[in-house]
């Protein structure tokens, strides 16, 4: 073999280990040198930080996954919106669907029974008009958009996610799934 052909085997060899780990070397600079870094969520709903949590009394509230809607009792359409999105979307967690609750809070003139017990079987209430003993409850979720905001509360008690009802329903079950998928309570 001649000094040429040594040069160029060499080349070749060169070329070949640059073409494999120069992009290694790039990807480790871009994520561990320099000040880029990839999306890290993954959550369509907003997490709620810091974390609130339901006051002890509140066991509609503990042992399990709940869907959270508070609104008047009279139940505009907003609030038929939200409870009919937190049904179906507990409905289409199939096999899971036995660790998720339905809660409606209903903050003044509880309730349109006629609908809830027709159109919604199953979904639990709890009537809040007197604002005394509601407001250490209330006090743990977020005020702003509550008529249009679904909460998700974790089987301990703490207020973890809103979801807006106008958006995607598909991204609540997503979201949902996922925090199924990833707990081992409730």
């Amino acid at each position: 073999m001649t000094d040429a052909d040594v040069r160029r085997s060499r080349r070749m060899l060169l070329l070949l280990v640059a073409i494999f780990f120069l992009p290694v070397a790039a990807a480790f600079y871009l994520y561990y040198g320099a000040t880029w870094r990839p999306v890290g969520q993954t959550n369509h709903g907003q997490l709620l930080n810091p974390v609130q949590t339901v006051p002890a009394d509140a066991t509609a509230l503990r042992g399990k996954w709940s869907l959270v809607y508070l609104g008047d009792g009279r139940c505009d359409d907003a609030c038929k919106t939200a409870l009919i999105f937190a049904r179906q979307t507990r409905l289409s967690l199939n096999q899971d669907m036995q660790r998720v609750n339905r809660l409606f809070l209903a903050t003044g003139e509880c309730c349109d029974r006629a609908y809830l017990d027709t159109v919604h079987v199953g979904l639990n209430t709890l009537d809040l008009t007197d604002a005394a003993k509601a407001a250490p409850l209330l006090a743990a979720f977020p005020e702003t958009g509550r008529a249009t905001s679904l909460f998700i509360v974790d089987p301990l008690g703490n207020v973890v996610m809103r979801f807006d009802v106008r958006e995607n329903p598909k991204d609540l079950l997503t979201d949902l799934r996922k925090l199924l998928k990833l707990s081992s309570i409730g």
